[in-house]
């Protein structure tokens, strides 16, 4: 049996400092329908962390993150919710779910466990 890993994807935007509160508001909550897009381009595990500043640093796990692109640069619900959210952000050009800067992983605890032959199984005990 082989396993696949899904990508982990993290980005971060810098959103502008003035307009952090209604940022944070528009988020509380998503509309169900930009959920629902989100979910159906095959992002999950998708969590918004927010630093001192106003760094907006993104992280979702996926299968095919170019496919879940693609899905949403289609998607005429997430189109109108990143024109939306455009104006949030610093020197961004485009869509802000297109335009992020993604970051690199250098660390993953699974991964290096499982390479070392340690990786906790699905009820969190070692393999």
């Amino acid at each position: 049996m082989t396993s696949h890993t899904p990508a982990r994807v993290c980005f971060e935007l810098q959103i502008k400092p003035e307009l952090l509160d209604e940022y944070i508001a528009r988020h509380t909550p998503v509309w169900p329908e930009m959920l629902a897009e989100i979910a159906a381009a095959g992002r999950r595990n998708y969590s918004l962390f927010l630093a001192e500043g106003g760094r907006l640093v993104g992280y979702y796990e996926t299968d095919d993150d170019d496919a879940a692109q693609a899905y949403l640069a289609q998607s005429e619900v997430a189109a109108r919710w990143e024109a939306e959210m455009g104006r949030f952000f610093v020197d961004l050009a485009g869509r802000p779910d297109q335009a992020a800067t993604p970051l690199t992983e250098i660390f993953n605890l699974h991964d290096q466990l499982a390479a070392a032959g340690d990786a906790p199984t699905e009820e969190g005990t070692a393999s």
